[in-house]
């Protein structure tokens, strides 16, 4: 049986990509998406994902959630995304509206209905994750794992301290990750282990549409930004997929983790004790990646979804 994924995103280009391996794996069920603020405003990133998976031809409910943070202004990532979200790619107009409802009730009532089944996937801010513990706390419990991608043990992507999506909503994080369950932490030190180098990008090479006109303009675009220049931009939220895939390409690491919420310099970062005894950790950390073991099953991913466009 495929095992059941709940995808919590902000698309965005790396999210673009990570809701393509999903759907292209056949191991897993993508039983929903929902969307948050984070790299764009909520508007943008529910119709990239409405337009996604139109154009990746899938079938799967998208419901709107969070459009700011819980106390406080919106940070985005247009800088990294561009203002659509998605480098400027248009895709064609989404053939399938959002479900109504709200994203908060939607991930609760899917857990509630498979308890023990369905893996948390939250790769943007996790605003919808601290509402949704909040309003039903027995979500800790029914859930079968929690997998996010944010945060970092060493060093930030948009300050010296932080990681982008623990940024944007430090309080949300902090609530997440206090909430009692054993959060896996993909940060920055192992996704900067998946870039997609010149060498990578020769393997998309026969997609089809998905590469002509989704996966090159938005790696063209992704890869301009400063930090990407040297060795090719790395593909954070396709990892955090890959762990619900198969655990096995990762080592990971218990760890106890908490989250600064008032540090003037070092606001959002994940402050990550590795000494700390068993009885305190919450965390386990991805520390790393077997690369070729990721990229070869990606790539395969991303065949099964190109051949399966109209």
């Amino acid at each position: 049986m495929p095992k059941k994924v709940l995808l919590d995103c902000d698309p965005g280009i790396d999210d673009a990509l990570a809701i393509a391996y999903a759907h292209g794996s056949p191991e897993l069920e993508l039983v929903g998406i929902t969307t948050v603020a984070g790299n764009v405003g909520l508007d943008h990133t529910t119709n990239n994902a409405l337009c996604l998976t139109g154009f990746y031809g899938m079938d799967v409910p998208v419901v709107a959630g969070a459009d700011r943070p819980l106390v406080r202004d919106v940070v985005l990532a247009d800088e990294v995304h561009g203002g659509n979200g998605l480098g400027g790619v248009r895709l064609p107009a989404a053939t399938s509206g959002v479900r109504d409802g709200h994203a908060v009730d939607f991930i609760i009532d899917t857990v509630a209905a498979a308890p023990g089944e369905i893996s948390l996937v939250a790769v943007g801010p996790l605003t919808n994750i601290a509402l949704a513990v909040r309003k039903e706390p027995r979500l800790v419990e029914q859930v079968r794992e929690f997998v996010i991608m944010g945060g970092s043990y060493t060093r930030g992507n948009r300050t010296p301290a932080a990681e982008f999506n623990v940024l944007a909503d430090p309080e949300a994080a902090a609530v997440a990750f206090g909430a009692g369950w054993r959060t896996t932490m993909i940060g920055l030190d192992l996704t900067a282990q998946a870039r997609a180098t010149a060498a990578v990008r020769e393997r998309f090479t026969g997609l089809g549409r998905l590469e002509a006109e989704l996966i090159s303009p938005i790696l063209d675009f992704y890869g301009q930004h400063p930090q990407y220049r040297a060795e090719g931009p790395a593909v954070h939220d396709p990892c955090a997929v890959a762990y619900a895939l198969d655990p096995g390409m990762f080592t990971t690491v218990p760890a106890r983790v908490d989250v600064e919420v008032h540090g003037r310099f070092t606001s959002g970062m994940t402050v990550t004790d590795f000494a700390a005894p068993a009885e305190r950790q919450n965390a386990e950390i991805a520390t790393v990646l077997d690369t070729e073991r990721f990229w070869d099953g990606f790539l395969a991913a991303l065949d099964r979804v190109a051949t399966g466009m109209v």
